[in-house]
Order: structure tokens, then sequence, then C-alpha cells
């Protein structure tokens, strides 16, 4: 790990850049890595610790592609007074709860003008592209246009530990 922990990381940084997605990944890598020691020949070993982190990386980054939207999710299950699974919770977690949506609300209010409107129409409001082209006189394509610019704004804007 001390050996090839820095350059585990930097491949892996390297395909994902995002720091925090890289740590996870890393650490996956490591685990791999120690699961696989026994089946492993020590000939090309960077070369094959290097491949492990890669493939990890690729297989991470494909997997929250095809995740539904986070924000749209986690705005949904702060339902009052229930944990998203429409169980009540004690008072104490339900005011968290609210501060966290009530936050999340504030944050997509400073996201820039020609963004914010189609980020609440999709992720708070739950529209669907036709539904917010409707509404907008915007064509599909530039709701789904702007969608994917919002979402790599916030990402070189908002850092994830904000949210955590």
């Amino acid at each position: 790990m001390q050996e090839y922990g820095a350059h585990i990381y930097k491949t892996v940084y390297a395909v994902l850049h995002s720091p925090h997605d890289a740590e996870d990944v890393t650490q996956e890598v490591l685990l791999q890595i120690h699961r696989s020691l026994p089946e492993c020949r020590l000939e090309g070993f960077k070369t094959w610790v290097t491949r492990i982190a890669v493939n990890r990386a690729i297989d991470w980054k494909r997997s929250k592609a095809r995740k539904p939207e986070e924000l749209s999710e986690y705005v949904d299950n702060l339902g009052p007074g229930t944990d998203g699974q429409g169980t009540a919770m004690p008072a104490e977690r339900a005011a968290i709860e609210r501060e966290e949506k009530r936050y999340i609300r504030e944050q997509v209010e400073q996201l820039p003008d020609n963004y914010r409107e189609v980020v609440n129409a999709y992720y708070i409001e739950q529209k669907s592209y036709e539904e917010i082209s409707s509404s907008t006189g915007l064509e599909r394509k530039s709701v789904e246009s702007r969608l994917y610019r919002a979402r790599n704004w916030i990402k070189r804007h908002w850092r994830r530990e904000d949210f955590e």
C-alpha cells in the first residue's frame, strides 16, 4: 500500500477527475489487490496493479452514470417526518432532514438563471424533459443540454462535503 498507493490514486484520478471518488476507488483497488495477492504472479506487478486500478475506475464511472440522479433521490426522500420509506422518525431527525432540504434548495437558488429553472423543474418538481420543454418553451434537446451543463457547473462549483 505504501509503495503503490500514490500511483494507484493518480491512475484512478486520471480516469475519474474527482478527488472524492478517486479516494473511494483507490480504497476498493487496494482491497481488491489484497484479496487477489494469493493468485498473483509477481511478474509485472506494477502493471497488474495499474490494470486493476484502471478497470475499477472505469467500472465506477459507468455505474455512476447508470444510477438515477442522486440529488433527485435525496430531495425526494426528505419528506417531512418520514425517513424516505414512509416510516415515522424522531423529531430531531425530521428537523435535520428539513434543514438539509432547505439547504439544498438554497444552493439550487444560487445556480445561474439559465440552469436554475431546469434544475428546479427536473430535480425538485420531478418533471420530464417534455414537461419542462412545454412549460419553458425550450426544445427538448435544449432542456437536455441545460441539465448537462448545469450538472457540470455543479461539479465545478459545489463540494461534495457541503452536502454530507
